[in-house]
């Protein structure tokens, strides 16, 4: 049986020329390699743009075409356009402002006040979204948050004489409405409770009249009950009133009269 030794190294015995030959074979095929890569990363690079431009190019159209639709009062429509569009450019702030908009033409304020939040988010920097924030949180009667979208919207935009003129003045004169009708309740509660602790006299049980008074029930009591009256009715029809005393021996004779009640 033979014996097993060291396996001899695969390249030994090929020549130094191949060698090198095969080393700058494999070196431009590398390279090669290295150049389809980049192209192929170019390229996926390249149909992501594409696409990214696609997807703008169709949401505009989707936008544009819910504004026409919101113009003629086809809201929920328009609604329907702008969700598409939101499927492909979800980072678009102006698309929530608007659809905040429409949602409070349709009486919808805790959806129109989502929308809105989300356009904010979306562009802190936009006045529009704020002061459309700012008009739906007012529809939940929420004054003070829309006070300060308000300033907010002011204070990315000064000069908006709209905001100035309508929405902040009304904003804050529904804010005075509501502290002077707060007041008022407050002092009607005040008054309430004022006049029903003077419509409880304050009696002083243990004066002399009161003392006088329960003497003198307690007395008419004590006659009363020492002379016992009842209603007698006789068989013939006639009504007598007879007065019991305690020291009556009997009665009337039960089989002569009946007593009434």
């Amino acid at each position: 049986m033979a014996s097993f030794g060291w396996k001899r190294k695969i390249g030994e015995k090929v020549s130094k020329a191949t060698s090198q030959q095969f080393e700058a074979e494999a070196a431009d095929d590398k390279d090669l390699g290295d150049d389809d890569d980049a192209n192929w990363v170019l390229a996926a690079k390249r149909r992501k743009e594409i696409l990214l431009e696609d997807c703008v190019r169709k949401s505009k159209e989707l936008k544009d075409e819910g504004a026409n639709l919101a113009e003629n009062r086809r809201y929920r429509e328009a609604l329907v356009k702008w969700d598409e569009a939101l499927q492909l450019t979800p980072e678009d702030a102006t698309l929530y402002e608007m659809k905040s908009q429409v949602l409070m033409s349709l009486h919808e304020m805790f959806p129109a006040v989502h929308a809105a939040e989300m356009a904010v988010q979306r562009n802190p920097r936009s006045w529009d979204a704020w002061q459309t924030l700012g008009r739906a949180q007012l529809g939940l009667g929420e004054i003070a948050l829309a006070i300060r979208s308000f300033q907010v919207s002011l204070h990315i935009f000064p000069m908006n004489p709209e905001v100035w003129k309508e929405d902040l003045s009304w904003a804050r004169k529904l804010q005075e409405q509501q502290k002077a009708t707060k007041t008022e309740s407050v002092q009607a509660l005040a008054v309430g409770k004022e006049l029903a602790q003077e419509s409880i006299p304050d009696y002083d049980f243990e004066s002399d009249e009161i003392v006088a008074v329960c003497a003198a029930i307690a007395e008419k009591e004590k006659a009363l009950s020492a002379a016992k009256t009842m209603v007698i009715v006789s068989a013939s029809g006639t009504v007598e009133t007879v007065t019991e005393q305690d020291d009556c021996p009997a009665t009337p004779d039960e089989t002569l009269f009946i007593r009434a009640r």
